[in-house]
């Protein structure tokens, strides 16, 4: 593998060179995560919703038009990025297992930094909830766990139907608060941030700096003046607002985890006024973390970082928003595996150009410490993308992969998803013997961009499907370019 993804950093970007020689400064990295962000944004081409500052930021770096995250829930897909191996490996396909009962002694993202002389820290959400790992960072003030929690304005729906309505103790799923633009837990973030970037520069030391952002996670509890950005009735709904056709019946969650929060009508089928809330509520979530973090990089240009920092940010894996008659993610769809990656480095050739290039947040690990220099472990299951920071139109891998487990009817199953350049391939197979196979899903994305027709069915399309088996079991190793 090394020898298919490490170029010379010498020969790729002039200024990183240097981080690789001793004599010169190695470079920093700033590491910045949003939870829940699909390519929701204007450098994404949404001419509706506000995110100019990562807006700006891509226009400074390379936009990855389909990354893909390898499984679409929290704690499974950081994992993956943060130890460079896919769920099968690192053993986490829920949110209570940490990867270190499967890799105890696997060298994480951050924790190979360390181990060359950075000083790494962590504030928000990196790792899922209680599932920290403490060897990743140097010693520092406990890790922020900051949720954006609502103050004291109402909750916006006025039931205009005679609907049932959930109640849980997790209050609404969406809520304006009386927080000033910069306030609330993004804000609270934010600054933590900030300070941690003047103490850092204050050091002396190269640094790798990882923040979390929680939104737009639900709840969708955001400012007032983020709400006010929007006009309701001009935020576009889902334009497949139905379920796949022929897809099987366990594809997609039915009522997932946004049903936990109170006042969601008690329905798959959610009312339109409701689903134009929720949208609002998310629309207005992505501008508030947008606006926190362009804090956070303004900080990095004022203290004069920015020409020596390697700036990453990803989304940890997609969200429907109505797409598929569905919410929230937990499903092999291309709404839930696809999410944005942008990367700024010193010195980058590519400013503001995208990629259509095949890329897995696997692959992130071994980008980064090419990047910065540093040797890479032997236990990595991703390639660098380093090459299509030079040459963003280069030919690359012929799949990404993902991945989810699923419960049917008492039957363990997981579903492995392969995306070509033309379709998305999915086997669901028992979990414990992958010779039975439960359901395919096939859909055409030149006829089907939007997944909406199980073509497995066909009998016209049992060669593809009998080609594409072939080349889901030969997995990613295969799928890279030689």
């Amino acid at each position: 593998m090394k020898t298919l993804t490490i170029l010379s950093c010498a020969l790729l970007l002039p200024c990183l060179s240097a981080a690789a020689d001793d004599k010169a400064k190695k470079p920093n990295v700033l590491f910045l995560v949003s939870d829940d962000l699909r390519p929701e944004l204007g450098c994404y081409g949404n001419d509706v919703i506000k995110s100019p500052n990562i807006d700006a930021l891509a226009a400074s770096g390379l936009v990855f038009n389909r990354a893909y995250c390898q499984q679409a829930v929290c704690s499974p897909s950081r994992s993956s990025v943060m130890t460079g191996a896919r769920p099968d490996t690192t053993g986490v396909t829920n949110l209570t297992t940490h990867f270190r009962e499967a890799m105890p002694d696997v060298v994480t993202l951050p924790q190979l930094f360390k181990n060359h002389g950075y000083t790494c820290r962590a504030y928000g959400k990196i790792y899922h909830g209680d599932l920290q790992d403490p060897p990743s960072w140097s010693p520092q003030k406990e890790q922020s766990s900051i949720r954006g929690l609502f103050n004291s304005k109402t909750y916006l729906v006025a039931d205009k139907e005679p609907v049932k309505l959930t109640k849980t103790d997790r209050g609404p799923a969406f809520r304006k608060t009386d927080d000033p633009p910069n306030g609330g837990g993004e804000g609270k973030l934010a600054d933590q941030a900030i300070a941690a970037l003047r103490d850092l520069k204050a050091e002396s030391e190269p640094f790798f700096l990882a923040v979390g952002f929680h939104k737009p996670h639900l709840p969708f509890n955001v400012p007032k003046f983020y709400w006010d950005l929007y006009d309701r009735d001009e935020i576009p709904l889902a334009p497949n607002y139905f379920l796949p056709q022929d897809a099987p019946e366990f594809a997609l969650v039915e009522k997932p985890e946004m049903w936990n929060y109170s006042g969601v009508p008690d329905t798959a089928d959610l009312p339109e006024d409701y689903r134009r809330d929720l949208k609002h509520g998310y629309y207005a979530a992505v501008s508030y973390m947008d606006a926190q973090l362009g804090r956070v990089v303004d900080e990095l240009d004022a203290l004069g970082l920015r020409d020596n920092t390697i700036i990453i940010l990803w989304g940890d894996h997609g969200w429907k928003l109505g797409e598929h008659r569905r919410w929230a993610k937990h499903s092999c769809v291309e709404n839930d595996t696809r999410s944005p990656l942008l990367i700024s480095t010193p010195g980058m050739p590519s400013k503001g150009d995208t990629t259509d290039a095949l890329v897995e947040f696997v692959d992130i690990y071994p980008t980064l410490a090419e990047l910065a220099g540093l040797p890479l472990p032997d236990h990595l299951e991703g390639s660098s993308f380093t090459p299509l920071i030079e040459k963003p139109d280069r030919e690359w891998k012929e799949a990404a992969f993902s991945q989810y487990p699923r419960s049917y009817k008492g039957k363990r199953l997981t579903g492995y998803t392969m995306r070509t350049d033309r379709y998305r391939f999915t086997r669901w197979v028992h979990t414990k013997d992958h010779s039975k196979v439960e359901a395919i899903e096939l859909y055409d994305h030149d006829k089907d961009p939007q997944e909406n027709i199980n073509i497995a069915p066909n009998p016209e399309n049992r060669a593809l499907i009998e080609k594409l088996t072939e080349q889901s079991k030969a997995g990613w190793k295969a799928a890279l370019k030689p």
